[in-house]
């Protein structure tokens, strides 16, 4: 069945790259409404951005969407992958600026305040998109593909220069809180020398070392070092939760990431959607619905860091 929230949920923080103030309101939305961004700080004919795949525009840094009238939100696939990672299918995101607050650089925050309240299910059916014959697209080594499978599973590997990330690789199935047991405390993650040329740019002003993993060849600078031991890996796995769920509904089958990136992912969807014959829309029964990645999810599931 779908789902929303029992009641709204406040956050507030500031946007990693802005380093301004910032308040996001995640509201309880009626059966079919998606999930959308309402920026409170436009006027109304402007304000509303739906998470959908083909409103992202171009961003290195992370995804952003942005309506017909050019109106945009920015650093949305934590938010996303939290709301996919607990099942939640119709939301109202008020906002009041144009960047999603980076809280803690994972999703656990937003997870730990969708529990708190409490998630309802509503009288209508799940719509799923199932993966029926491999699209895959490339750049250079980086890869990203959706292949047809009995699970809903997820497959990333990472290789960095830096001894402290080094080359990580994890497969897991998402079904039923998988992701918020094993990813959702999992943080965003930058070199130094990234952080430095980002604020010579005028970016990364809202980052620090309590917000991000800053790593410098072989030493992790920030305090208390890493939640897991493969955490940037597990990070890559979580944006690649939030960018997917732009489809639209959960994806039944299985994504393979090699040093993909918000950009790649984001062009992986453009393509299943362009490819005759690579997808169906179903409805879920009582037995693909019962796998979905939110199913069964309580407060028990977060990490102990994320309590």
């Amino acid at each position: 069945m779908q789902s929303s929230l029992h009641s709204a949920v406040v956050f507030d923080g500031v946007g990693l790259h802005s380093g301004s103030a910032v308040r996001m309101i995640v509201k309880p939305a009626p059966v079919d409404h998606g999930i959308v961004f309402l920026r409170t700080d436009l006027s109304a004919d402007i304000a509303r951005i739906p998470a959908r795949w083909d409103a992202v525009v171009q961003s290195r840094l992370c995804t952003l969407l942005a309506n017909p009238q050019g109106s945009s939100v920015s650093t949305i696939e934590h938010v996303m992958a939290a709301l996919a990672g607990c099942g939640i299918s119709n939301a109202l995101i008020e906002i009041d600026g144009p960047e999603v607050p980076i809280l803690d650089g994972s999703s656990a925050p937003f997870v730990r305040g969708f529990l708190a309240v409490g998630i309802v299910e509503q009288a209508a059916p799940v719509m799923a998109l199932k993966i029926l014959r491999p699209v895959e697209v490339r750049e250079g080594e980086a890869v990203a593909r959706l292949e047809p499978s009995d699970a809903i599973e997820m497959e990333f590997t990472i290789d960095f220069t830096d001894a402290a990330i080094g080359r990580q690789e994890k497969h897991l199935n998402l079904s039923n809180g998988t992701f918020v047991r094993e990813l959702c405390d999992s943080r965003t993650f930058c070199r130094q020398a990234d952080v430095d040329a980002m604020r010579a740019n005028g970016l990364a002003l809202g980052g620090t070392l309590d917000n991000a993993v800053v790593v410098e060849g072989d030493r992790i600078l920030s305090p208390g070092g890493l939640r897991h031991q493969d955490e940037p890996v597990r990070h890559k796995m979580l944006d690649a939760m939030g960018d997917l769920s732009l489809a639209g509904g959960p994806i039944l089958g299985r994504y393979v990431g090699i040093r993909a990136g918000h950009a790649m992912t984001n062009r992986l969807l453009r393509a299943l959607f362009a490819t005759r014959g690579a997808f169906a829309w179903v409805e879920c029964n009582s037995h693909s619905g019962g796998k979905l990645p939110g199913v069964g999810v309580t407060r028990a599931d977060l990490p102990r860091i994320a309590i």
